[in-house]
């Protein structure tokens, strides 16, 4: 989420405490693993602490759920060992934890937790009638260039981790602002257009993470070289489709990139807790899960609610009623 970090294992991850108003944010900003230079800015900005919570949970979350059916599950353990590394995973934690940041700072703006930003300012947009009819645009603008400021991104030389890492962090940048659309609204006798309401929205962050993880599946593997034309190195890979030249390719804006392989995740180590034990589909991912140890079979009984009616007045009457389910793991 730094720079350095894209999704460490902060406390925040718990119910935020502190959070009174005075000095609780700035508490707050110290319980977060921070640079000076970014604990500097936390403190000046009230509200940016929680939105910091907000967009680490937001970002563990979605990656969580992306990789759920995944040998690697996007779990806290093996993640600073991970971040060291130039995996594809790597670069989707840079990405994911730059769109939650990014997300997580528009929203927070449009809904005023945010003291020295508030609506989307956008040229055409008329936000005292936004106002009036209790509308507020999310502002990407505002979030887009604070963030920037905030993870301090510089020119990098021939450091192929850092342009490979800062690649990554736009990428979930340009992803949240490619899901930024203008929603309209009428007002007016019968249906009529008198009045018109227009205000920026992003999309839903579920939305964000399922383009990220596309992307994650189709990352592109890179090396540094020298650009002759600019006098500078840059990103290249392999040849696509149609590239003609002798020129490697550039990897697209839009493009995951990593610079090694991933290991398989199958058994533990300093990067993940294994597969052992993990739940899967017998018909789905088994397989590829368990790594080829096999998995085991166990039945069990479950509740659930059933036969339900809506009784008069106002409430939903249900039954109780078990079910048996198989569930399968995989093997040690």
């Amino acid at each position: 989420l730094t720079g350095k970090e894209a999704l460490t294992q902060f406390p925040s991850l718990g119910a935020p405490g502190g959070s009174g108003p005075g000095q609780g944010h700035v508490k707050q900003c110290e319980l977060l693993q921070l640079s000076r230079k970014q604990r500097r800015l936390c403190r000046r900005e009230p509200g940016l602490a929680e939105t910091l919570r907000d967009a680490i949970r937001l970002g563990v979350l979605e990656c969580q759920f992306q990789f759920r059916s995944e040998r690697w599950n996007c779990s806290l353990e093996g993640r600073p060992s991970l971040l060291k590394r130039g995996f594809k995973e790597t670069a989707f934690l840079y990405a994911v934890s730059s769109a939650a940041l990014t997300h997580s700072l528009a929203r927070a703006c449009s809904a005023g937790r945010m003291e020295r930003c508030t609506c989307d300012d956008s040229p055409g947009l008329e936000n005292r009638k936004a106002w009036q009819w209790g509308v507020c645009g999310d502002n990407l603008k505002y979030s887009t260039k604070f963030l920037k400021k905030f993870l301090g991104q510089k020119r990098i030389g021939k450091d192929l981790r850092a342009k490979v890492d800062i690649h990554n962090t736009n990428v979930g940048i340009k992803a949240v602002k490619n899901g930024l659309k203008t929603t309209c609204k009428c007002h007016g006798v019968s249906g009529s257009c008198a009045v018109r309401t227009c205000w920026k929205q992003l999309s839903p962050f579920h939305e964000i993470g399922r383009l990220l993880k596309l992307r994650y599946d189709d990352a592109v593997k890179v090396f540094s070289t020298t650009n002759d034309a600019m006098g500078h190195s840059e990103l290249a890979g392999p040849h696509r489709h149609g590239h003609s030249g002798k020129q490697p390719a550039l990897p697209r804006p839009t493009d995951l990139v990593y610079v090694e392989d991933s290991p398989s995740f199958c058994r533990p180590s300093k990067y993940s807790l294994g597969t052992a034990g993990r739940t899967c589909s017998r018909e789905g991912n088994c397989d590829s899960m368990c790594c080829g140890r096999g998995y085991n079979t166990q039945s069990r009984l479950v509740t659930f609610s059933c036969h339900c009616q809506v009784q008069w007045c106002c409430y939903v009457e249900c039954q109780q009623c078990m079910q048996e389910e198989v569930v399968y793991s995989c093997k040690q």
